[in-house]
């Protein structure tokens, strides 16, 4: 049996313990996720997650220096933020869309009288700047500071880039090392079906069913969003910018999809989206261990989604009318965000703190959907996974068809 069908098995059982486990006793949730679950979906995170900074690092080093000159880092740069930034954009006029279209918090629905939610503040975004830089690249790696990584990793790609020759024993080293981890990530997606099972009937059995009954229209209103940005955005830029088949692509790239849902982290999961987008899509490893791992730093199109639709529903809830440059406002503060609080903790919520106090909506509505979030995390990191590996399918294709053209024209 494929790894595939694994993963979809488990994901199944998954559903059907979780929701088994909601409606038991608390007491039997309890034993079976503090002895099962939550160990055996823990030792899965950690296993996947030990391998996100010597990879990102690794990765990224090879991705500059096989890109070469620095002019072509700085194009394709510039074409992977553009990619970023437009389908953001897209994914929160989708999810403000449906949100006024159906609905989901219909005022006298929800009691806000004893809602309550303390919320962290975001750094300033030139303070996210100029943290880029790291001044310790060591301490960045043991924090897990990713943009910081990818800024040191960049700076020593291109110069193993410009030194060439006199390099060529380190860039061998750093071959042989992605060879050493890309094997411990083929090891690791063994035990995927067994981690993905477990984290998602954790999940579901936390959660409870009461939760999922009072936001039922929320979290459709989310996931109806999530699914049309990934059926229609992200198809016709495979279809129309990459030239190629979208049923193809998310055939190839189900496996990751798939851990993302378990996971809920983009970087957790970036080893096995990055493995999966080179050997099942064909994404040129350079431009796959540039691209990847900075989407998964500042692309965050399933977060936008959840930033639209909870202030909508946010204000519908508080029965606060929005004005049209309210809308304007929660594109364009929602788009910034999405690089300017790359790396931050609880990022989602912090983002959306960042957006309801912009257009000076009550912050603590988000108490009323934290009891869901979890669950709406599984998606929405699939989503952005699928992004991440969008562009750099896109990037490698466009990349390959010039290689074509300049050979046929020598």
């Amino acid at each position: 049996m494929s790894l595939t069908k694994k993963i979809i098995i488990a994901l199944i059982l998954g559903v059907a313990v979780g929701i088994g486990l909601s409606l038991a006793p608390t007491e039997v949730f309890s034993v079976t996720d503090n002895y099962l679950l939550n160990p055996v979906g823990q030792i899965f995170l950690n296993l996947i997650t030990m391998l996100v900074v010597p990879i990102v690092f690794i990765s990224i080093v090879l991705g500059t220096a096989g890109l070469g000159e620095p002019a072509k880092l700085g194009k394709i740069g510039l074409q992977t933020i553009t990619f970023f930034l437009v389908t953001t954009s897209i994914a929160l006029v989708i999810g403000i869309g449906l949100a006024y279209l159906l609905q989901p918090g219909q005022a006298g629905i929800f009691d806000t009288s004893n809602v309550k939610y303390e919320s962290e503040s975001a750094p300033p975004i030139m303070e996210t700047i100029i943290n880029i830089v790291p001044d310790n690249p060591f301490d960045s790696m043991a924090s897990g500071n990713m943009l910081q990584i990818i800024a040191f990793a960049v700076f020593i790609g291109i110069a193993v880039a410009v030194l060439g020759e006199k390099t060529a024993g380190i860039y061998r080293l750093f071959e042989q090392a992605n060879e050493i981890f890309m094997f411990l990530v083929n090891v690791i997606m063994k035990t995927a079906p067994y981690g993905a099972f477990a984290l998602i009937a954790s999940a579901l059995g936390s959660a409870g069913l009461n939760a999922l009954g009072s936001m039922a229209m929320y979290m459709a209103t989310v996931i109806l969003a999530l699914v049309i940005h990934g059926i229609v955005t992200y198809s016709l830029a495979i279809w129309g910018l990459g030239k190629a088949n979208p049923l193809k692509f998310y055939k190839g790239f189900f496996p990751a999809m798939s851990v993302g849902f378990s996971t809920s982290s983009s970087s957790a999961t970036l080893p096995i989206s990055m493995k999966t987008a080179q050997e099942n899509l064909g994404v040129k490893k350079a431009i796959s261990s540039f691209v990847q791992p900075l989407g998964a730093t500042i692309n965050m199109d399933g977060t936008a989604i959840m930033q639209a639709v909870a202030t909508v529903f946010i204000a519908q809830v508080y029965t606060i009318p929005l004005e049209f440059t309210d809308i304007i406002m929660i594109i364009l503060t929602a788009t910034l965000a999405s690089i300017g609080t790359a790396g931050v903790p609880g990022v989602g919520l912090i983002m959306l703190a960042m957006v309801l106090n912009q257009i000076g909506l009550p912050v603590e509505g988000i108490a009323l959907i934290i009891g869901v979030d979890r669950l709406l995390d599984m998606l929405r990191t699939s989503l952005n996974i699928t992004g991440d590996a969008t562009c750099a399918y896109i990037i490698s294709e466009k990349e390959k068809h010039n290689q074509k053209n300049t050979q046929l024209s020598s």
